[in-house]
């Protein structure tokens, strides 16, 4: 039986990939194998949102293709819809698959794709290697690839499920909406049935996520809005947890907000998308809303849910940015009520508007910017951490731990370390004790 090994890179809409892919290959008869060095098929399933995501994952394919030479290589995901002539000149490679073509892994590995490689590219590379391209139209294709992922380690215990793909989002920095596509949604019925069926299959939270999960339900030929799926499943599954990815700012209405707020079976937790603080930084990035839109959805959160976690991206060295955009974003993070940040250092993304901009910053200013801003998340996720010192969370058991301690996710989405050795996929009711580094440390009073 021929043994097939997937290594995802990025996203969680990537990882959802990777699993759909895996369960093609499954349905063909391969069986996975341990790692890549005992596969005779790897799949490198890649991210293009930044260079060094670019440079990731051609380090994996020469990395593979030393470790295991006999292997047969196929790329795919971001990376490959974007630059297939690139992956497909780095030795070992035998195919590229753009994510136009991503639901045909399964066949071009197995070799009844039933459609011809792109010809001008193909043309290009055979000499070199014999590698096939499979790569057309990106908005050409509605169709949804997705699988919930368990993944490894502490995911085996919250599935993710990736419900959207796709955005129709224009932003200036942005390369996802030309290797993705236009937003599209899995039909309401559908994510339904695999709720039910994670739910089955013994899970008690599940998170749900997409490329742009607020837009759920707007390409039906009825549009339909986002809180109608999680009112549904609410409603419709007996789901005990649903949490939420992110989310863009202007897709938490009113409507929204207040559910997330009142239903316990919603997670307290909200990631919201910032990238700059900066009004004349945000025009310039194409971002449909201003810092004080920004700022009102932050504190409607906040006042709906006074414990919750709330998360943003922010961005650092967009082009032009001065020390005073900078300034306007570091004061309006420390302002809001954030409990953790993702910072992202700019990367210029070949045919993005933002590639071709005037003022690139320097690269050791924005290094700075970056270590001001992760400085000033750590202070205020400790500042978080220590208000729940002597009382209690409802956390769910992760499969990580030893006879000592057990770790946890808090329904608020903190790390938490409990006495003893607790079975996974538990909710409990943790008292926390202290905080120690990045986590809460507790004991469980009730199941």
């Amino acid at each position: 039986m021929t043994g097939y090994y997937v290594a995802n890179f990025g996203c969680r809409a990537t990882q959802a990939d990777g699993a759909a892919i895996e369960r093609q290959l499954e349905d063909r008869g391969l069986k996975r194998a341990q790692n890549s060095r005992h596969a005779e098929i790897v799949v490198l399933n890649t991210c293009t949102v930044t260079a060094s995501a670019d440079h990731d994952a051609r380090a994996a394919i020469r990395r593979i293709h030393r470790d295991n030479p006999g292997c047969r290589i196929l790329v795919t995901g971001c990376y490959a819809q974007r630059a297939p002539e690139e992956i497909a000149a780095i030795p070992g490679v035998t195919w590229v698959v753009g994510n136009s073509h991503k639901h045909a892994v399964a066949k071009v590995v197995c070799g009844d794709a039933g459609f011809v490689p792109v010809a001008s590219l193909q043309s290009s590379v055979v000499s070199l290697q014999q590698t096939q391209t499979f790569v057309g139209d990106i908005f050409a294709h509605t169709e949804l690839l997705a699988a919930p992922v368990f993944g490894a380690g502490a995911e085996k215990t919250r599935p993710n499920l990736k419900v959207q793909d796709g955005c129709d989002n224009r932003c200036s920095f942005c390369v996802i909406p030309s290797v993705r596509g236009q937003s599209r949604s899995m039909p309401l019925g559908q994510v339904l049935a695999q709720v039910d069926g994670l739910v089955g299959a013994g899970y008690r939270e599940v998170v749900i996520s997409g490329i742009n999960l607020g837009r759920w339900g707007r390409d039906f030929p009825a549009p339909q809005k986002f809180v109608t799926l999680v009112r549904a499943l609410l409603e419709r599954t007996s789901l005990e947890k649903l949490r939420i990815s992110s989310v863009e700012p202007m897709d938490w209405s009113d409507e929204f907000i207040a559910l997330a707020g009142s239903e316990r079976r919603i997670a307290k937790h909200a990631h919201v998308p910032m990238q700059s603080g900066s009004d004349a930084v945000l025009r310039r990035m194409y971002r449909k809303y201003r810092p004080w839109h920004y700022a009102a959805k932050i504190r409607k959160i906040r006042e709906a849910m006074p414990e919750a976690a709330i998360g943003a991206d922010v961005m650092v060295g967009f082009p032009g940015e001065t020390d005073a955009e900078f300034e306007a974003t570091r004061r309006m993070i420390e302002e809001l009520p954030f409990t953790y940040l993702h910072v992202f250092t700019y990367s210029s993304r070949p045919g993005t508007r933002s590639a071709e901009m005037k003022g690139q910053v320097p690269g050791p200013v924005m290094k700075e910017r970056n270590r001001v801003l992760r400085d000033l998340a750590t202070r205020k996720k400790q500042e978080f951490m220590r208000k729940f010192v002597g009382g209690t969370l409802e956390a769910i058991t992760l499969n990580v731990g030893d006879d000592r301690s057990t770790e946890a996710l808090t329904d608020n989405y903190l790390k938490c370390r409990i006495a003893g050795r607790h079975a996974a996929n538990q909710w409990v009711c943790a008292l926390v004790e202290s905080v120690e580094g990045d986590e809460l440390v507790g004991a469980v009073i009730q199941r």
